[in-house]
């Protein structure tokens, strides 16, 4: 390795941060150390890489230098280098916030020495994929980028098939697997396309490219499904709901809160190459994000299972970053610095914030699910009082995912509304905008009633089954995580200001034409009154608080049950009831199944009523076309016959056709 700059600077503190990750679970996995002792040797390994790529990380946005070095490495797709940009660095914050929290909380919800048959497995790759994940964003060159990006996609695998004795697990890996490789074909045509105009396999500055070329536009095309499979990015999203419920919780939480900000970095690093782009770029991506985020909160709401529930709001927000990323493209084709600002500076807050929020409430599920054991929504209830920091930390996350305030999740919207109306007045993609503001609103509001449904049925009322009658608290090892990162939602939340720099540096490593203006995101957006008025907002609900619990002075009672003397667990509303009426109104896209039942007679027997949601876009989509697709190519089958002399034939003529090609 050469270095292009002198010094211990960021970018070999997030080297040193990568071999730690790596490191971290080799002991476990190679049985040197007792379980019990190797997995908490991988945990403070994972904290002491966190410590040190955030330093890495905010030293380079503080600073705003990029330092590259060159890696020497028989390896094709060269030269190689790593390197720490701000852009890079922002995204390197939320993967070590989340992966050590998330490595925290295995202690308790993945302890080694009750699974002695995965955790050395799990320990090993989790710290493999951290460890990539880094790797990805240091990369400057085709080839360490897609060495990065394969060993993320197969550590990945294997930490979401950790119960590979589930036939559930293996099948929503074995989709995962197909799908992230289909994304990596076309991440090797997006590099030769960028190849092919810059005449090398380094990764081209930021607006270097000619964003109204052909070439431009075949690039765009490929690295919306090589990104956005990995992001989850609606229709691409098929992989997503199945990986995310089946995985252990804590790598569902890395997994909806990191690995898919993955594709999003990868989407706007390569945006970030072009310059002079094309107005329907932003359209585009404005159209997808509305898609990911009207379609994706509506899945959500007609979920029985609490973490495929959550996976879908993960979809969502794919889409309010994709609203983001297509304001800040309408600006850079209309040259308005003021969209640009606040479109990508949104989208790049969002990415930080559900990182954080989509992580606690994973981690919540985690809690609950340890403590009751199934999955299911209808099988929770009145877990409040027999869980209050659990639930009080879901309730943070609830509020932030929504999008209120004083919480995370509503500076950032807030700054992609801005946008939003900024651009309808100033006539940027004027329509396009102007739509894209209400349906933003109908995201939101679907958000709150979702979250509605979940926080009422799971944590009020009464137990529904008794495993939750017999409910207990998660322990130290689980809530501390949890705590944390619900204290990052409400400092964001109640000081976004201090967040304002950092994000500028990032803007500005994405837009170089930024850094000649003097416009910030603290002058663009009113940070200061989110946090007046944030404060304002906690001091009324504290008081509120206060004064209805002076007032309660009548004793503990059952829920009023309109008049029934005996009330019943089965009186309350289940998750299809609270939501029958938003999931009708949807049908169309949803297609939901009801199973209704018989009554016949005067005196009809035992019966019950069903309901659930298919994955619409996989079984009636793609499905259906992989059928016809393999009836139609049956015939070619028969070129696969097992003769050799035949395949070396087929080599040899595939070589005359390539020599034939340039002539």
């Amino acid at each position: 390795m050469s270095c292009a700059a002198g010094g211990l600077d960021p970018t070999l503190l997030l080297i040193s941060a990568v071999l730690l990750a790596a490191l971290s679970g080799l002991p476990a996995l190679l049985k040197l150390l007792s379980p019990v002792a190797a997995q908490r040797l991988a945990v403070t390994l994972i904290s002491a890489a966190a410590l040190l790529g955030l330093g890495a990380a905010i030293s380079a946005l503080l600073s705003g230098r990029t330092v590259a070095y060159s890696v020497t490495i028989p390896l094709p797709f060269g030269p190689h280098l790593l390197g720490l940009d701000p852009l890079s660095a922002l995204f390197v914050i939320p993967i070590l916030l989340v992966a050590c929290s998330c490595s925290i909380y295995s202690l308790g919800y993945w302890p080694a020495n009750q699974h002695s048959r995965t955790a050395g497995k799990l320990t090993f790759f989790f710290g493999l994929l951290v460890a990539a994940l880094l790797w990805v964003l240091m990369a400057r060159s085709a080839g360490l980028f897609l060495i990065g990006w394969e060993i993320m996609a197969l550590a990945a695998y294997f930490v979401l098939t950790t119960n590979d004795d589930d036939a559930e697990v293996r099948s929503a890996g074995s989709l995962y697997l197909i799908c992230t490789h289909t994304g990596t074909l076309a991440l090797f045509a997006l590099f030769s396309l960028l190849a092919a105009r810059t005449g090398s396999f380094l990764l081209p500055q930021a607006g270097s490219l000619d964003g109204a070329a052909p070439l431009a536009t075949a690039a765009l095309l490929v690295a919306l499904l090589g990104f956005g499979l990995k992001a989850g990015i609606m229709p691409l999203h098929i992989w997503l709901p199945g990986a995310h419920a089946n995985a252990p919780s804590h790598i569902s939480a890395i997994m909806s809160g990191v690995i898919l900000k993955i594709g999003i970095y990868g989407l706007i690093r390569t945006l970030s190459f072009f310059n002079a782009v094309p107005l329907w770029w932003g359209i585009t991506l404005l159209a997808l994000g509305v898609i990911s985020g009207v379609v994706g909160v509506a899945f959500a709401i007609g979920q029985h299972d609490l973490k495929r529930l959550l996976a879908y709001h993960s979809i969502e927000n794919i889409g309010i970053i994709c609203i983001g990323i297509g304001v800040a493209l309408i600006g850079a084709a209309n040259g308005s610095n003021l969209l640009i600002l606040l479109g990508m500076g949104g989208a790049l807050l969002h990415v930080i914030n559900h990182a954080l929020f989509k992580a606690l409430l994973f981690l919540g599920a985690g809690s609950l699910i340890h403590a009751i054991g199934t999955r299911e929504i209808d099988r929770m209830g009145g877990l409040l009082r027999r869980m209050p920091w659990t639930a009080c930390f879901f309730l943070i996350g609830a509020v932030a995912i929504c999008g209120l305030p004083p919480l995370n999740g509503f500076v950032s919207e807030l700054l992609i509304y801005l946008g939003l109306f900024n651009g309808a007045m100033q006539g940027s993609g004027a329509a396009a905008v102007a739509l894209a503001a209400p349906f933003l609103a109908l995201v939101g509001g679907l958000a709150v009633a979702c979250f509605v449904k979940v926080f009422g049925v799971v944590f009020l009322g009464t137990p529904r089954s008794e495993q939750a009658a017999r409910a207990h608290e998660a322990g130290s090892s689980m809530k501390l995580p949890m705590a944390l990162l619900a204290l990052a939602c409400i400092s964001i939340g109640l000081l976004p200001a201090l967040l304002a720099p950092l994000l500028d540096r990032a803007v500005i490593a994405w837009h170089p034409g930024l850094a000649a203006s003097e416009l910030r995101l603290g002058v663009a957006a009113p940070l200061g009154w989110v946090t007046l008025l944030g404060l304002a907002l906690l001091l009324a609900i504290a008081l509120f608080y206060r004064i209805s619990q002076r007032r309660s002075s009548d004793p503990a009672s059952e829920t009023w049950g309109c008049g029934y003397l005996a009330p019943t667990s089965r009186m309350q509303y289940s998750a299809s009831s609270f939501a029958d009426i938003l999931v009708s109104l949807f049908a169309g896209i949803l297609r939901p199944h009801c199973h209704q039942p018989e009554v016949s007679g005067p005196f009809p027997p035992s019966t019950s009523f069903a309901s659930h949601l298919p994955e619409t876009v996989l079984e009636r989509v793609y499905l259906p076309f992989l059928a016809w697709a393999n009836q139609k190519l049956t015939p070619l089958r028969h070129l696969q016959h097992g003769h050799l002399h035949l395949y070396i034939l087929y080599t040899l003529l595939t070589l005359i056709a390539l020599l034939a090609i340039p002539l």
